[in-house]
């Protein structure tokens, strides 16, 4: 195996500049690698939440909330229900826990009355003990309900993030109920709390002209409608009252924009899909003069009055926003509303400073790791270590083109799995030059020391690199975030090592050799 074919070498030296030409972006600002031409390659190694900067959040998602909404739309379905039927009477129509509960007053009701609540709630699970209901769900409606949470919030977190702009954020699940978000490079982390604490449930509802304020506040309030809110107005204690029936709700929005309205001041204009379309313009051409309310997370942020009927299905949002607010509003309805409150458990920012710091003590420890292992192997194998030492520059060189080209994000322990692959890397070249040693010693020839000591050295590399690559492959099935990175960059340094020590240095060895027809290796 000691001749090399033609395509082989060519396939070497190939690998070997489209790895130069792939981490030569990484030398120019990010504006410059941005004007390089399209057949270029011009990606650049991502810094991550340690090295640039930026804010670590960790989020709960609150799933107690969303049994809790599905219990009370479940007492809104069993009243709309038991009112279908006006000889049915009933009392104490309330919740229990985690069950609706009614009474009825005529026990001659109770089949007629299970089979029609069966029909309009099929996933409830009812019991009864004589006139008396209990209704809820199954343990695994339950925790289905909770898992679809989870999944819809970190989803729409994702698109929150996304249409910030925040270029490669981590986002992913972390236990049973949290979502950890780190964001390199954020220079403003409360924008991001308040966008990602925001539920952003928008809903459209009519004002209640019929009860006054003071009533209200006294109490004195029908179960059709409730207290909120109202921002517009401004000013501690801003209420109005409000029906409690959805018209539409954001669910049915299909676009939103920042934008301004008649007198020039921000708001945010918006366009329903069909259904949302033909609910707002049937609910505002029967309404025509009363005030229709627009609620954001149980708040009232606008009431303006119907002045026509609004059939294009678009309108705009006023209030009383800046700029950014309205921008973040636009932002928030696009990704769509969270399932469910998110609390932040956690929270850390990273300064610049601090990665910069990171950042130099990063290349000062591979340059140090560098220039060691180059004098150790130039002492302990002359030019066959020099031979080595190219090929490590080279090795250090396709690791960085090989993250450039994954758009992989480096963070401070994958500088230091960078640093310890630089050890690694020589270990091939440790054993075969140690074996071809041993053959030279033996009375071999220099080709025929180079030969075996490469094949007799070739088991020992693959097993000690194999063992490694399975406990990263471990490390990054069972770790998360930085150790990923990590196991990441051992691999990749591992794989590109034992190319350039066991293809390139001997295509160096076998070439010099033959060049000049040498009887004495200079290990």
């Amino acid at each position: 195996m000691i001749h090399f074919p033609p395509w082989k070498i060519a396939l070497a030296v190939i690998v070997c500049l489209l790895g130069v030409i792939y981490a030569l972006p990484n030398l120019l600002s990010e504006q410059t690698a941005a004007r390089l031409p399209g057949w270029l390659p011009h990606k650049q190694l991502v810094l991550g939440l340690d090295l640039q900067g930026g804010s670590h959040l960790l989020l709960e998602v609150d799933t107690d909330s969303v049994l809790k909404d599905r219990l009370n739309s479940l007492v809104d379905g069993v009243r709309t229900t038991l009112r279908k039927d006006r000889s049915v009477q009933y009392t104490g129509l309330a919740l229990d826990r985690d069950a609706v509960v009614f009474r009825l007053n005529d026990p001659a009701k109770i089949d007629p009355v299970s089979k029609a609540i069966r029909e309009d709630e099929p996933d409830a699970e009812i019991a009864t003990d004589g006139p008396a209901f209990r209704i809820g769900f199954r343990k695994a409606e339950l925790d289905a309900k909770r898992r679809s949470a989870i999944e819809q919030s970190i989803e729409i977190v994702r698109r929150r993030i996304d249409e910030m702009g925040t270029r490669e954020p981590i986002i992913q699940r972390q236990g049973e109920s949290r979502i950890l978000v780190q964001l390199p490079g954020v220079k403003d982390p409360e924008r991001v709390k308040d966008i990602l604490g925001r539920t952003a449930k928008l809903t459209f509802r009519f004002v209640d002209e019929e009860t006054s304020l003071e009533d209200a506040k006294a109490g004195r309030i029908p179960p059709s409608s409730e207290l909120l809110k109202y921002e517009e107005r401004g000013g501690a204690g801003s209420e109005i009252v409000v029906r409690r029936r959805i018209m539409v709700s954001g669910e049915n929005l299909t676009n939103a924009r920042a934008s301004y309205d008649e007198y020039s001041r921000p708001a945010v204009s918006f366009k329903f899909d069909s259904v949302g379309a033909r609910r707002f313009g049937e609910a505002t051409r029967d309404n025509v003069g009363k005030l229709f309310a627009i609620v954001l997370d149980n708040k009232v942020i606008s009431a303006p009055r119907i002045q026509t009927a609004i059939l294009g299905g678009s309108g705009i949002i006023t209030g009383s926003f800046t700029t950014q607010q309205a921008q973040d509003l636009a932002l928030l309805l696009n990704a769509g509303a969270l399932p469910a409150p998110l609390k932040i458990i956690e929270e850390r920012s990273v300064g610049p400073e601090l990665g910069a710091d990171s950042i130099q003590a990063g290349v000062y420890s591979c340059i140090v790791g560098l220039v060691l292992v180059v004098l150790y192997m130039v002492g302990a194998y002359g030019l066959f270590g020099l031979f080595a030492n190219v090929a490590l520059i080279l090795n250090l060189v396709m690791i960085i083109g090989v993250l450039s080209v994954l758009g992989a994000t480096l963070t401070l322990p994958g500088i230091a799995g960078i640093l310890l692959t630089l050890g690694m890397a020589v270990d091939a070249n440790v054993l075969v030059n140690e074996r071809i040693r041993e053959e030279t010693r033996a009375g071999r020839s220099p080709l025929a020391a180079i030969d075996i000591g490469y094949t007799r050295a070739w088991a020992t590399i693959i097993d000690s690199n194999l063992t490694t690559i399975i406990k990263m492959v471990l490390l990054y099935s069972f770790g998360s975030g930085s150790v990923k990175g990590f196991a990441v960059t051992i691999t990749i340094g591992i794989l590109t090592s034992m190319f350039t020590a066991i293809l390139v240095v001997r295509m160096i060895m076998v070439g010099w050799i033959r060049q000049r027809r040498t009887k004495l290796l200079p290990v």
